[in-house]
């Protein structure tokens, strides 16, 4: 275990298998299709309660909603410690720009405000 950012971890990129299946993860949960999929297992659930199941039913399907929100959980956070890292790079990048631009020192920050932004990409 580390406790070293995401983002940092892997090298440069900081895009690791981890990050490719959480990016992956987090557009499929963001769906509406993933959304109805939430709504009728909790529909499910709820059906579950009213028909009066054996207890090891209704406990399976707690210990199932919950294992679910949990490994949502880790996806969301993975997700979200990336994002903030990605804005930061931005911000850092753009306050060097700024100040070499102030200064009227070299180009070195803007370039690498090119690459934060990912002007490069576009063309």
């Amino acid at each position: 275990m580390t406790t070293e950012h995401p983002a940092e971890r892997g090298g440069s990129a900081g895009h690791d298998r981890f990050a490719t299946f959480s990016d992956r993860a987090s557009n499929v949960t963001g769906s509406p299709l993933f959304y109805g999929l939430c709504v009728l297992l909790v529909l499910g659930t709820v059906v579950l309660h009213f028909t009066h199941p054996p207890l090891s039913w209704l406990i399976f399907a707690g210990d199932l909603m919950t294992s679910v929100n949990l490994l949502l959980l880790a996806l969301l956070k993975n997700t979200e410690r990336r994002d903030t890292h990605a804005v930061q790079r931005k911000l850092d990048a753009i306050a060097a720009a700024l100040l070499e631009q102030r200064e009227g020192t070299s180009h070195t920050a803007a370039d690498k405000l090119r690459h934060a932004i990912g002007l490069e990409e576009e063309r």
